[in-house]
């Protein structure tokens, strides 16, 4: 049994922007949610890789690997892909195959059940997990009536502010699934005294750990979604460059400091509880800790791995904003960086249910 507290702070955090201005149904046709990863380099033009573009339909990121594979004579290990996307979905996303003796021009046209290469160029490696600089949405909600202005000045919020940098409900699994484990895994540990072992975050256990991080992640986000401090450093907190992964600690906030911040070049962070000393200090320390100590079971499954602690930035930059409306339809575009969920943004919109099961 998932606690409700879990499901409120995984699945049902505070809104930053006002809540949803309506409502409205998603991926009523699978051409409704169009995602593109943008890969942030080019291709090589050499090596024993040929770098793929494909565009799929209907179709998961990891079945289409196999197809590859089976297509290049190779194994599906030696196939790499930055990310996974949806099936239900238009997606465009990058794999890497080895060559063997054929040209990367060979593999332009291949084709399958729900995918298609759409351009090929030779590549030093193979493309490894997280190798993207972000994706580019285009979505589309029907069913939706709302005040045209109203919609106008939430999406220039956003634009000009970002979102809070939740995890989807993607992250928790269908139905909670992923939290429901985590509590079962917390329960074996409490059994046999902490023995438990090591996964190595692979297969399914892997979604388990990050569904428990996320939880923590997200419920401490929410805190400082609640008193107003998500986009705005505070004294004692670690901030996040934006796009980069370093961090550093804030003793004080000066006006460069908060022009930067209000610029959305900066974002104050939140933790991956793992081992390792926090660089929060003072009240940031002590909000984050005691948020955490929520979650006593998601704290054992973590400790169990001895993962180690990371930050994340509590803010989403939305590049590249868009909106059209019409009737009761309602179509956006932007960009996101990799790792951060579309629903994030949406959630702050609009409350969206799957047109499709």
């Amino acid at each position: 049994m998932i606690p409700d507290s879990w499901r409120r702070a995984a699945l049902a955090p505070p809104f930053a922007h006002g809540g949803p201005l309506a409502s409205g149904v998603l991926r009523s046709v699978p051409q409704d949610f169009v995602v593109d990863e943008i890969l942030g380099f080019e291709a090589g033009g050499d090596g024993p890789h040929a770098l793929l573009h494909v565009r799929k339909l209907g179709a998961n990121t990891e079945w289409v690997a196999r197809e590859l594979a089976r297509a290049a004579g190779c194994k599906p290990f030696d196939v790499g892909f930055a990310g996974m996307k949806d099936r239900n979905a238009v997606t465009t996303q990058y794999f890497t195959v080895p060559r063997g003796k054929r040209t990367a021009a060979e593999f332009l046209g291949l084709a399958g059940e729900g995918y298609e290469v759409i351009a090929a160029a030779a590549h030093q490696r193979k493309l490894p997990r997280g190798a993207l600089a972000g994706n580019r949405f285009e979505i589309v909600a029907r069913g939706v009536t709302c005040d045209p202005a109203a919609l106008a000045e939430r999406i220039a919020g956003i634009a000009t502010g970002g979102v809070p940098n939740y995890f989807g409900e993607q992250r928790f699994g269908r139905d909670a699934g992923n939290l429901a484990d985590v509590m079962r895994t917390a329960e074996r540990l409490a059994s046999s005294a902490g023995v438990r072992p090591r996964s190595r975050g692979r297969g399914d256990a892997g979604f388990m750990l990050s569904a428990a991080r996320s939880l923590v992640f997200n419920a401490i986000l929410g805190e400082r979604v609640a008193d107003g401090s998500w986009n705005r450093l505070r004294a004692g907190d670690v901030a996040n460059l934006d796009g980069r992964g370093s961090v550093f600690a804030v003793d004080a906030v000066d006006g460069d400091l908060a022009a930067r911040v209000a610029a959305l070049d900066v974002h104050p962070t939140a933790p991956l509880v793992g081992e390792g000393e926090s660089l929060a200090t003072g009240d940031v320390r002590a909000l984050e800790e005691s948020v955490a100590a929520r979650f006593p079971e998601a704290l054992a499954v973590i400790a169990s791995e001895r993962m180690n602690a990371e930050r994340r930035a509590m803010r989403l930059r939305v590049g590249a904003l868009h909106s059209e409306y019409s009737g009761d339809v309602l179509r956006l575009r932007f960009e996101l960086a990799a790792g951060s969920f579309a629903t994030t943004v949406l959630r702050e919109i609009i409350a969206a249910g799957d047109g499709e099961s």
